[in-house]
């Protein structure tokens, strides 16, 4: 599901959890977990990637669909939870996305401290109103933080998504490596960013995410419990049930 490994102080953790390493209950509570646990631990910094040729591909929909509104109730505090400790992370967290970033994917990315993301056809965005959910607040407020004002009505209302030069161009991504160089050069811009001192970079962090942090917590109990009701609608459920089966007729 995780995978943890360690060099030279710098942690990466690797999403492996089944074919497209969506983002579930159990996915979404160990990735809060232990982001938790690397606070506590003398890490210098965070990579975080995914396998194969897909960084994560966002909610895992026909477990939304199978679980019913219980599992909403469930799921959308869970992953909640996770995007919040990742952006509020206090030592360095780089994104390595090493292919597709999609919807939850994409808000995983845009909660680090800089996006590397392959060369090649990986593709990155935000479709969740074209499959007929509403996004949770932090969602909202971590894209809004990560991306340029001018792009962000575009990035969440069209839903499309952007190859790698798209996606640059819209703040989406900070750089762009060659698939084979995207481990080294995510570890070298970790590095880079540990070798400030700790101290200094987290007070530095702080005040460039605290505000955005304070908002969330300000605003996010009357916005997510809505949120959850509209995951829970039948009107929602019959959309999601609707865009599952295109993709299903698309790979057909």
């Amino acid at each position: 599901m995780l995978h943890r490994e360690d060099c030279g102080g710098i942690t990466i953790l690797r999403l492996d959890h089944g074919k497209a390493h969506a983002l579930d209950l159990e996915l979404a509570r160990a990735l809060g977990e232990t982001i938790t646990d690397l606070e506590q631990e003398a890490v210098r910094a965070l990579v975080l990637t995914g396998t194969g040729g897909i960084f994560s591909a966002g909610v895992d929909l026909h477990r939304l669909l199978d679980g019913g509104p219980a599992y909403a109730r469930a799921f959308v505090p869970a992953l909640v939870d996770a995007f919040a400790r990742l952006f509020a992370f206090p030592r360095p967290a780089i994104a390595a996305v090493n292919g597709h970033a999609i919807a939850g994917g994409c808000v995983l990315a845009a909660a680090c401290d800089y996006r590397l993301m392959a060369d090649g056809d990986g593709t990155i965005g935000v479709p969740e109103l074209r499959v007929g959910v509403p996004f949770p607040l932090i969602a909202i407020e971590i894209l809004r933080f990560a991306t340029s004002t001018a792009h962000l009505q575009e990035l969440v209302y069209r839903g499309s998504t952007y190859a790698v030069s798209d996606a640059y161009e819209r703040g989406l991504v900070d750089e762009i490596v060659p698939r084979e160089a995207l481990r080294e050069r995510a570890l070298a811009v970790a590095d880079r960013l540990a070798s400030e001192p700790a101290g200094r970079f987290q007070i530095t962090k702080r005040q460039l995410r605290g505000p955005t942090i304070a908002s969330i917590r300000r605003h996010a109990g009357e916005t997510d419990a809505a949120v959850v009701a509209a995951w829970e609608d039948p009107a929602t459920v019959a959309a999601i049930r609707a865009y599952v089966d295109s993709l299903r007729m698309r790979t057909r």
